[in-house]
């Protein structure tokens, strides 16, 4: 069982460290829904490992980080933020 919350903390940084190279890149736009849904996963990811490892403060960020990208897509999906990439 460690492994595996370990694999997903990892599994987690790269996407979170891969969507901030997307977009500081040009690549993808901070509000285009792959970049939120690459942020929601692997905030998920962290709230897992992080959760696991009693990292209360990182929990509770990541929390918040996947309630910021879940309201961002729902608002995407509404049409109430720009163009998505």
């Amino acid at each position: 069982m460690m492994l595996a919350i370990e694999v997903v903390g990892w599994a987690a940084a790269l996407l979170i460290l891969a969507s901030y190279l997307l977009v500081s890149t040009g690549k993808l736009s901070g509000q285009s829904t792959t970049f939120q849904w690459m942020n929601v996963v692997g905030a998920a990811g962290f709230i897992v490992n992080s959760g696991w490892h009693g990292a209360w403060p990182s929990t509770s960020l990541n929390v918040a980080w996947a309630a910021i990208g879940l309201v961002t897509l729902w608002r995407i999906g509404r049409g109430r933020i720009g163009p998505t990439v």
